[in-house]
């Protein structure tokens, strides 16, 4: 793996950051960060893929190890990372329409999956 830099706040993470799993494997580049800046609250990232066959995932800010200015090493296999539409395995969610981690997936999907 290469030199990933300092370590960063979820605020500056850029999109098309290299992704990493748990072996220093890459799984990707950063998508979109989930977060409510409002809030100050840090969901997570969709991950894009390589290759145009490959479906977005999700890896939730628990599956994160470290944020670094050129890359996401994350704390499991690259397999383990969620569909951007499951819930989070840590626990079940309430009210899906009401909770902000939830709605904020669903709107980073929507916007993700839609036809360009």
């Amino acid at each position: 793996m290469e030199d990933l830099g300092a370590k960063v706040s979820y605020l500056a993470l850029a999109v098309g950051t290299r992704v990493y799993d748990v072996d220093s494997a890459p799984v990707g580049v950063v998508e979109h960060v989930l977060a409510d800046e409002r809030l100050d609250i840090f969901h997570g990232v969709i991950v894009a893929p390589p290759g145009p066959d490959r479906y977005h995932r999700f890896a939730h800010r628990e599956q994160i190890a470290d944020l670094y200015e050129r890359g996401v090493v994350l704390s499991v296999p690259g397999a383990e990372m969620h569909d951007p539409g499951e819930d989070p395995p840590a626990g079940v969610v309430e009210d899906a329409e009401h909770n902000p981690v939830q709605v904020d997936r669903r709107r980073a999907w929507e916007r993700l999956s839609r036809r360009r």
